[in-house]
């Protein structure tokens, strides 16, 4: 199936944002395998700024992603006026008051909520530990299954939930953490403020990536950044390699356990150090798997064959920084 060819019309383009380049490094990968991903840093480092341009590097909707994405906004009483299909990837920003139904849908006649309208796109959740827990714990089970059934006393209805989930949050309440001497925080108030987001919900993300301060240096630099059209463009080409290797839409992020093993072999060498990680940092069997899935896009967008061992440790890096804070 063909990519619905609609040029994006975003303003927004990674050109425009100064440093950071690991960040963008997690996001280019992120939006090549279709991975879940959240950023760590203090405020002012552009996290938000960064994940709004995301969509600028997603590969354009298929003609059938695009059918979906209507129908459900059209459900949802969500599509403008004379307007005909969707031809762009939803970015949906709740703010963090969010509802449990309205995330999620329902009502006396079941509506979708922000996880199906970001279905074939981007659901960012900005301040994340500020968001109630019960809001996040019912994202879980959608983040697995692809698709959210809501069950009320007349019907129960499912709708699609297949989407990139992008976090971003401050280290500790003011922060500064883990420069001590900026940080006002207790250790208490970092612990709890940490602990608002569970293992099994920090088990459901990809990649973790720390957006440190952007220095100075950074800011006042004249040498032109990398556009977003020239990302996009390797995106596209790592998810059509993908689209010939699974055949239709899936990507690496959606691979099941019998695939991983199928797809994502590492040779001796990689299995060394894939050992050592999983003791070092006490990975569960899902972020082995996440792990590996990851480490398949990174080998995918370097043009190899094969999982080396520079692509699996850059992959494990994408855990560490959770291990830091979690």
């Amino acid at each position: 199936e063909e990519f619905y060819q609609q040029q994006t019309n975003c303003d927004l383009d990674f050109a425009d944002v100064k440093g950071q380049e690991n960040v963008k490094r997690a996001l280019e990968v992120a939006a090549a395998g279709g991975h879940n991903l959240i950023m760590v840093g203090a405020p002012g480092s552009g996290k938000s700024m960064m994940a709004k341009r995301l969509p600028s590097i997603l590969p354009p909707l298929s003609l059938g992603e695009s059918l979906e994405t209507t129908k459900i906004h059209s459900v949802a009483g969500q599509l403008k006026r004379g307007s005909s299909l969707i031809s762009q990837r939803p970015f949906r920003d709740p703010h963090h008051t969010i509802s449990q139904v309205a995330m999620v849908g329902g009502g006396s006649f079941p509506q979708p909520g922000e996880i199906s309208l970001a279905h074939n796109g981007v659901l960012f959740l900005d301040e994340l530990p500020e968001f109630n827990r019960g809001v996040l714990e019912v994202l879980r089970q959608p983040l697995e299954d692809r698709q959210i059934t809501i069950s009320r006393i007349k019907s129960t209805i499912s709708y699609p939930a297949n989407l990139m989930l992008i976090a971003s949050m401050n280290p500790c309440p003011c922060g500064c953490y883990p420069d001590m001497q900026k940080c006002t925080c207790t250790p208490v108030q970092i612990q709890n403020y940490l602990g608002r987001i569970s293992q099994p919900f920090l088990d459901r993300i990809d990649l973790c990536v720390e957006a440190p301060r952007v220095e100075y240096d950074s800011l006042v630099e004249t040498k032109a950044q990398e556009s977003s059209e020239a990302i996009r463009q390797r995106v596209c080409e790592v998810r059509n390699l993908q689209r010939m290797r699974y055949g239709g839409t899936k990507v690496n992020a959606r691979l099941d356990s019998r695939e991983t093993e199928e797809f994502c072999r590492l040779g001796e060498p990689e299995n060394e150090v894939m050992k050592q990680a999983f003791a070092a940092f006490g990975f569960t069997a899902r972020t082995y798997h996440k792990v590996l899935k990851v480490a398949r896009t990174i080998a995918d967008l370097d043009g190899s064959q094969e999982i080396l061992k520079q692509h699996l440790c850059e992959a494990i890096g994408y855990r560490t920084p959770d291990k830091k804070y979690w």
